[in-house]
C-alpha cells in the first residue's frame, strides 16, 4: 500500500466520525462553538461502515441519529449532549479487538455498542469485560454472547428463542423436508443445530445441513447436494449479501423450493442485491413498519421525514438501543460502573420491538420473543397472509 493510499483510508474513516458528531450537532441550533457548553457524554460504537454488512451500520447509524434527535433537542442527559463515535470494524473480529482496546483507553467513552455479529463481538468481550465498559450488544443473538461477562448486555432475542421460531414458521408454511444452508461461522454453526433441533420436535426431518465460508461467492456445488436430497424448502442462515447471492444461484441448480431465511436478511439491500430472486423469498422480523402500534407509526412517520425512506428493522434495532443507553445513563449517571449497574434496575423503558424494555438480570437479555411473518412480494417485503408455500417465482 502506498503512503496516499493510507492517508486516504485513515481520512475516510475521521470524515465519517465526524460527519456522526456534526449530524448531532446540526439538530440543535445555535449551540454549535459555545466555550461554557459542558463535553458531550460519549457512547463508542464498534459495527460495519464498509465491507459486504455496511447496510447493517448505514442503517444503525439513521436509527441513532434520529434518537438524538430528540434527546440532545431536549437538552441532552443533565444539560449534556449525547454524541458517539462509530468506528468501523466491517464486523471483523479481528477489527473489533482493535476497537474495544481504542474505547476502554478512552475515559471519555461510557459505553460501547456493537458490534454487529456475535463472532465480532465475543472477540472483543474479555476486553470490555476487564475493563468494566459495558458492551451492549444489541443485535448479538448467539446464545453465548452474554456468558462473557457481566458487563455484556443484548436486547436481541437469543437464537435459542429465535431458531423455534423460524422453525414454526416453516411448519406453517406446509414444509415437512428441509434443507438447512448456513454460515460455516460460530453463529452459523449454532444457529443451524439450534434450528435443526427445533425443527425435529416440529416433527420436520432436515435431510441436509450444508455449511459455507462467508468469502465464498460460488455455491452451485453446495447448492446441487441440497436440490439431490430433494427437500420441500430451504432454510437459509445468512446474512442479506450471501442470502442474496445464494438466492440467485439457486436456480441455475434446478431448486424450485421455496427459501425461508432467518430475521437477519430482512434489509433493504437484499431487494436491491437479490432482485427478481428473492421474490417469494419467506423471512421474519421483530420489527416491520407496517405494524399499526401508534409509536411505531410515529417512528415511521419521523424516519420517513428525515431520510425519505421507511426504515428498516436493523434501524429500529439501534433506536431502541439508543433509548435504553439513554435510560441507563440518566438513572445512574455518565460513569462506566454506574452504568451497569442501572442496566440492571432500569424498567419499562419504551422500545419499537418489544413495547417496553427491561432485562432478565440474570441472562443480561431481555424475555419477549415474536416476529412478523414476512414474504417478498414484488420486490418488496409485505406481511404474510397465511397461505400455504408457493413456489418462488
Amino acid at each position: 500500500m502506498t503512503g496516499n493510499a493510507h492517508a486516504t483510508t485513515v481520512g475516510r474513516r475521521s470524515v465519517l466520525k465526524g460527519a456522526a458528531l456534526a449530524t448531532l450537532g446540526a439538530a440543535l441550533p445555535g449551540r454549535a462553538g459555545r466555550a461554557a457548553d459542558p463535553e458531550p457524554i460519549l457512547l463508542g460504537v464498534s459495527g460495519p461502515l464498509t465491507g459486504q454488512n455496511a447496510q447493517y451500520g448505514a442503517e444503525w447509524k439513521s436509527g441513532f441519529d434520529l434518537a438524538l434527535d430528540a434527546v440532545n433537542g431536549q437538552g441532552g442527559i443533565g444539560g449534556r449532549q449525547l454524541h458517539y463515535v462509530f468506528e468501523d470494524s466491517q464486523s471483523d473480529p479481528r477489527q473489533a479487538v482493535a476497537i474495544a482496546q481504542k474505547f476502554v483507553g478512552d475515559p471519555r467513552i461510557v459505553m460501547e455498542l456493537g458490534d454487529f455479529s456475535s463472532p465480532a463481538s465475543m472477540a472483543a468481550s474479555p476486553i470490555y469485560q476487564r475493563a468494566g465498559l459495558v458492551q451492549f450488544g444489541f443485535t448479538n443473538s448467539h446464545p453465548d454472547f452474554t456468558k462473557g461477562g457481566d458487563y455484556m448486555w443484548s436486547t436481541s432475542i437469543s437464537q435459542s428463542d429465535q431458531q423455534p421460531l423460524l422453525a414454526e414458521y416453516a411448519v406453517k408454511l406446509g414444509l415437512k423436508r428441509l434443507a438447512v444452508v448456513h454460515l460455516n461461522t460460530d453463529w452459523g454453526r449454532t444457529s443451524k443445530e439450534l434450528f435443526v433441533k427445533a425443527a425435529q420436535d416440529d416433527g420436520v426431518q432436515v435431510v441436509a445441513a450444508e455449511g459455507y465460508m462467508p468469502d465464498e461467492k460460488d455455491h452451485r456445488s453446495m447448492l446441487v447436494r441440497v436440490r439431490d436430497a430433494n427437500p420441500d424448502g430451504v432454510i437459509l442462515i445468512s446474512y442479506y449479501a450471501d442470502a442474496a447471492l445464494i438466492a440467485r444461484q439457486v436456480r441455475t441448480t434446478g431448486l424450485k423450493q421455496p427459501l425461508v431465511a432467518v430475521s437477519s436478511v430482512y434489509s433493504p439491500k437484499l431487494l436491491e442485491l437479490g432482485g427478481d430472486a428473492v421474490n417469494g423469498l419467506y423471512t421474519q422480523s421483530n420489527f416491520f413498519p407496517g405494524l399499526q402500534r401508534p409509536d411505531v407509526q410515529r417512528f415511521v412517520h419521523d424516519f420517513t421525514a428525515k431520510y425519505a425512506k421507511e426504515p428498516d428493522a436493523f434501524a429500529a434495532y439501534a433506536y431502541d438501543a439508543m433509548v435504553v443507553a439513554v435510560a441507563a445513563i440518566r438513572q445512574g449517571g455518565p460513569d462506566r460502573k454506574a452504568i451497569h449497574d442501572a442496566m440492571a434496575t432500569i424498567k419499562d423503558v419504551p422500545s419499537l420491538i418489544y413495547g417496553k424494555t427491561q432485562f432478565d438480570v440474570a441472562t443480561r437479555r431481555v424475555h419477549n420473543p415474536q416476529n412478523v411473518d414476512l414474504v417478498v412480494k414484488a420486490g418488496q417485503f409485505a406481511e404474510w397472509d397465511g397461505a400455504k408455500a408457493i413456489a418462488s417465482n
